[in-house]
């Protein structure tokens, strides 16, 4: 039987494919899977995990509608809470947030964004409308470097360039697009060739790129009445309204319509509160993902985990580190864990046999494992490279320290844009899923994307 602990959300989500449902190439249900419609599954509460009581081997959970709380008993336990978006305490993050500010990490967070974005050219289009506020309702700010960022900043950008301009012609000579990184560079984990192409493909897209600037603070200011007085007790219904302006370390501001923030990663309150072994905010994992001094019942993956000194390298927070380990922690759990006796809650679970790693990235080819790789009996992860894509058409793929049986290559254009697009799509789980989404790309390069807000 398998037993799935408390998750907030009924539905597991293909981050990837997230900024694309933002501004409409995707709709949101393409990139779901219902967690109710997995083969075989035992239980499943859609609850919130508030706390781990590791000597009576439960987890105290909240019911997500009307808050009771109940316990959850285990005999094997593993983690996989992720992580939440890390403001770094920048001033005016997290109280702007869901307002101006937005973050991109679950479905909800790409809803919001979407009707925000169609609310800032709602707005601007309004005849009574000062220029001044219009430049600042289509400023659009993007903070981070990563992949996400950036996907998301091309994406804004092809939905600007071929929607707004149709639907809303006369605004597209006021719209600004900025992305901002603190760190020197773009896409700080491919191949500087790849990095260096993306940044280049963004400034002749007139897309204001900042990059060594951090944030240092978003800011609510009150335009004046007529009658010159400022009410910053009711903004916008009362005598003046609103507007926000991002400040950055190098002096200069910004006003803004919408910023989009995702910039770094913070552990959840679960996690902090576990009383688990941390460092720097993760759950220390041995080279069997298995928490020390827990006699082997829990194991801990994803981003909210990290190997303990001696025991590997820190891993990139990447969807195919946790994919690897989640297939390496089943098979743990399948070929080995399964037969050992539970209720001898004072002995340590025995240590797995080989276990072949997970480096071929579809379910067809998962027989090559153990053909192409030795298996052992620690976790190993195997490098499948890294995509990111450019808007339609663009995109870099940078399989230059690849260990999949492939051309060790950096690839940029109209390749990489297909094999971004390839690669994801034949990751879905559910057919219903591999049909949509290539239906709702043909849509968006027929008849555009949807401008509806709902």
């Amino acid at each position: 039987m398998l037993l799935l602990l408390p998750n907030e959300a009924n539905h597991f989500l293909f981050t990837p494919l997230l900024p694309s449902t933002a501004v409409g190439t995707l709709e949101f249900r393409a990139i779901q899977e219902p967690v109710r419609t997995i083969k075989g599954l035992g239980e499943y509460y859609q609850a919130k995990a508030t706390g781990l009581d590791t000597e009576n081997q439960v987890v105290k959970c909240q019911d997500l509608f009307k808050g009771h709380e109940f316990d959850v008993k285990y005999d094997y336990l593993c983690i996989s809470a992720g992580n939440k978006t890390n403001t770094f305490n920048t001033p005016g993050i997290a109280e702007r947030e869901g307002k101006e500010v937005f973050f991109l990490k679950h479905l909800y967070h790409a809803r919001q964004i979407r009707n925000r974005v169609l609310e800032c050219f709602e707005r601007a289009s309004n005849a009574n409308i000062s220029a001044e506020e219009r430049s600042r309702l289509l400023s659009f700010i993007v903070v981070g470097g990563g992949p996400t960022s950036c996907e998301f900043t091309s994406e804004l950008y092809d939905f600007l360039q071929e929607d707004v301009a149709k639907w809303y012609p006369e605004m597209v000579k006021d719209v600004k697009l900025t992305l901002v990184e603190a760190g020197p560079g773009l896409l700080g984990s491919f191949h500087k060739s790849l990095a260096d192409y993306y940044l280049k493909k963004l400034q002749q897209k007139n897309i204001d790129v900042k990059l060594s600037t951090a944030v240092t603070g978003v800011e609510e200011r009150w335009y004046p009445s007529e009658d010159g007085r400022v009410d910053t007790e009711h903004g916008e219904d009362g005598k003046g309204h609103h507007h926000t302006v991002a400040s950055f370390a190098d002096g200069t501001e910004l006003p803004f319509g919408t910023m989009v923030w995702s910039a770094g990663l913070a552990p959840v309150k679960f996690i902090q509160e576990s009383g688990l072994e941390l460092d720097r905010g993760k759950v220390l994992v041995d080279r069997y993902l298995r928490v020390p001094g827990q006699n082997g019942r829990i194991m801990a993956l994803g981003d909210c985990a990290i190997p303990a000194e001696g025991e590997g390298a820190p891993l990139p927070p990447t969807a195919s580190v946790a994919e690897q380990q989640a297939y390496y922690i089943g098979d743990c759990l399948n070929l080995y864990y399964k037969d050992f006796d539970v209720s001898a809650m004072d002995q340590e679970v025995p240590v797995p046999g080989p276990v072949a790693p997970a480096l071929m990235p579809w379910q067809g080819a998962e027989f090559l494992n153990k053909i192409l790789v030795k298996s052992a009996p620690e976790f190993q992860y195997k490098n499948r490279g890294a995509m990111a894509a450019m808007g339609f058409g663009g995109g870099v793929s940078d399989l230059t320290k690849t260990d999949l049986p492939a051309p060790k290559v950096a690839t940029s254009g109209a390749a990489a844009f297909f094999m971004w697009r390839s690669a994801y799509w034949t990751k879905q789980l559910s057919w219903s899923n591999m049909i949509l989404i290539p239906m709702y790309w043909f849509k968006q390069m027929v008849f555009g994307r949807d401008i509806s807000r709902f």
